[in-house]
């Protein structure tokens, strides 16, 4: 049977499994489905139509599946679905889907989502996502697992951001971010590649010197049009998995263009 503290308040219609820890001072919703070793440490929300997967746990003083910050939000029925495994700490806020962006947002598993973070209504997360303090992201962002983001970074509504992509602190990104891309400044330039990651998670020497490649012949030189760069690439290195990643995700459909590195001329 699930514990609950005397103090929290677990609405009728509230699913919780029997392993579900519900602390001090919490307020679960009618429409809430808590998994499997879920823990709410304490002072915590979660309401509206919410599913939190086994073994998340979620600090003091979160709100999590009120309703989204848009103006055109009419109270529908959409969505906020959290995997398993995931850290959510104190301050973190995510809101559910609207009917302008498929009626849910989606956290993968084994996130961590550090003090303050914020995830805007129908962006969808992958797994292994990492977002340190005050990391904030608008609606209708995408993030693939494995993304990083530094404290006080910031991205535009139907932004994309790759794989394995490295974005810094304090850094507004307002364009795509390309799989393992790593990007800096007050508006995110494009600065070179997140090698010290795909080192970490295991990548093969070989993988990384053959994106290191297909990267110089993208963005070290302008020589063509990107889109003539982009299919010398694809010739060049047709069966690895890291370039690869790169070229399907430059080539689909995107609303915002693609980050690129700082010119000589650009400020």
């Amino acid at each position: 049977m699930a514990q609950i503290h005397p103090t929290a308040t677990v609405e009728p219609g509230a699913k919780l499994a029997a392993t579900t820890i519900v602390g001090p001072y919490c307020l679960v919703g009618p429409k809430v489905d808590l998994g499997e070793r879920v823990e709410l440490i304490s002072h915590v929300v979660v309401t509206g139509r919410t599913i939190v997967g086994d073994g998340t746990r979620i600090f003091p003083f979160a709100s999590i599946g009120h309703i989204p910050q848009d103006l055109k939000f009419k109270g529908e029925e959409s969505r906020l679905e959290i995997g398993s495994d995931n850290i959510i700490r104190e301050h973190v806020t995510i809101n559910p889907g609207t009917s302008g962006g498929g009626m849910v947002t989606r956290v993968g598993n084994n996130c961590a989502l550090m003090v303050g973070v914020h995830v805007a209504h129908d962006c969808i997360l992958g797994d292994h996502v990492i977002m340190a303090n005050n990391a904030t992201l608008a609606g209708h962002v995408r993030i693939d697992d494995y993304a990083v983001f530094g404290g006080l970074s910031a991205v535009h509504q139907f932004v994309r951001i790759g794989r394995h992509a490295m974005v810094g602190g304090v850094t507004g990104v307002e364009r795509d971010v390309i799989p393992y891309g790593s990007v800096v400044g007050d508006r995110a330039r494009l600065s070179g590649l997140n090698i010290v990651g795909m080192q970490r998670r295991g990548f093969a020497r070989d993988d990384i010197q053959a994106l290191r490649t297909a990267y110089q012949m993208l963005f070290g030189n302008e020589t063509g049009t990107f889109a003539d760069r982009l299919t010398a690439v694809d010739k060049q290195f047709p069966t690895v998995g890291p370039v690869r990643d790169v070229i399907e995700f430059a080539r689909a459909e995107s609303i915002r263009g693609l980050c690129q590195p700082r010119t000589n001329g650009s400020g």
